[in-house]
């Protein structure tokens, strides 16, 4: 795999080190190691999912740490015999795992649940109201906007 060059873009920005070293490192860390697989689903505007597939887990056996921007998924499997025979073939995988998420600001953990076999993490991301996006005014005068009435534009002030 070759590796991006991002240099130029660290040239011409301000302020987005961070997105550039989070992206270098992921092209670093992913050896390979897809196990276990995984979706992610954007469901809203402010809504994402990711699904990993952890057939033969249980709930005791999986840990989900969250903290600023990281969500550190770990599966633990014990050694446990099916009914204590002997296993002729194994298939299905029985290794532990740790699977890491880079997690944009203001994105928590609002749900995690294991059903047949899929844990289903829903994530959520909540602006604060002081970081959202406000009109200023200059000289502490509204600006103006253009109204249609009845197909005819005004200026309002």
């Amino acid at each position: 795999m070759s590796r991006f060059d991002f240099t130029p873009y660290r040239r011409s920005t301000v302020g987005f080190d961070h997105l550039f070293d989070l992206l270098e490192n992921q092209a670093r860390t992913t050896g390979g190691d897809n196990y276990p697989p995984f979706n992610i689903e954007r469901r809203g505007e402010d809504n994402y999912r990711i699904t990993l597939a952890v057939a033969g887990f249980k709930p005791a056996d999986l840990d989900i740490t969250a903290q600023q921007n990281l969500l550190t998924i770990q599966g633990k499997k014990r050694d446990e015999q099916a009914d204590g025979g002997d296993m002729l073939h194994v298939g299905i995988a029985n290794r532990g795992f740790e699977r890491r998420f880079e997690l944009a600001d203001y994105v928590r953990v609002d749900d995690a649940k294991l059903e047949d076999g899929l844990l289903v993490i829903d994530l959520l991301r909540e602006v604060p109201e002081a970081m959202k996006p406000k009109k200023i005014s200059v000289n502490g005068q509204a600006s103006l906007e253009v109204v249609k009435n009845d197909g005819d534009e005004a200026d309002a002030a």
